[in-house]
């Protein structure tokens, strides 16, 4: 699962970043996201994979705080990416005439910029806090399969209810394809 999700997600950024089709700001947010479900995902699978593989349950302070920093702060950028594209479809259907206007690439980069920053003040912050303050708990076997469902599963789908179902990005993967061959 920890693959497709990574090969999904680079598909739609490779599919985004080489068709000039795709220059748009919903391609554009997209591909932010395949980006950020790509960290998402990574911060856990490998050392939950290592972990299995050495029968350990066994994480570092260091690593445990660096690797829920890292969790709290993809899960944020894909909270507020959803956010921006949500307010891109907003202006393109109530808005259409002032579209381009509105939603140029200039003013793109700059919301992402600003929910990436807003995600390491806000969020990364916070989380950390209450991280180090949190009590301890036993886990149980649901509270595991939940997290394990939410950490890969929703990263692998998102590739292909976003994107990969899309005529686009097929178009796109499929002139990409044409070209390799």
């Amino acid at each position: 699962m920890y693959l497709v999700a990574v090969l999904g997600n680079l598909l739609i950024i490779l599919a985004v970043s080489s068709d000039s089709h795709l220059h748009t700001p919903m391609y554009f947010f997209l591909s932010n996201l395949s980006l950020a479900d790509i960290g998402f995902i990574s911060t856990t699978v490998p050392e939950m994979l290592v972990n299995i593989h050495t029968h350990s349950g066994v994480i570092s302070f260091v690593g445990c705080l660096t690797q829920m920093s890292l969790f709290i702060l993809f899960l944020c950028m894909d909270d507020l990416l959803l956010t921006l594209m949500a307010y891109d479809r907003f202006v393109a259907i109530c808005h259409p005439l002032h579209y381009a206007v509105i939603m140029n690439p200039r003013l793109c980069v700059r919301l992402v910029l600003v929910s990436f920053l807003f995600v390491v003040c806000l969020f990364y912050g916070t989380g950390i806090g209450v991280y180090l303050f949190s009590n301890k708990s036993s886990s149980t076997k649901k509270g595991t399969v939940a997290s394990v469902m939410y950490t890969v599963v929703t990263p692998m789908l998102n590739p292909f209810i976003y994107s990969l179902n899309n005529r686009d990005i097929k178009s796109a993967l499929w002139r990409l394809h044409r070209r390799a061959v």
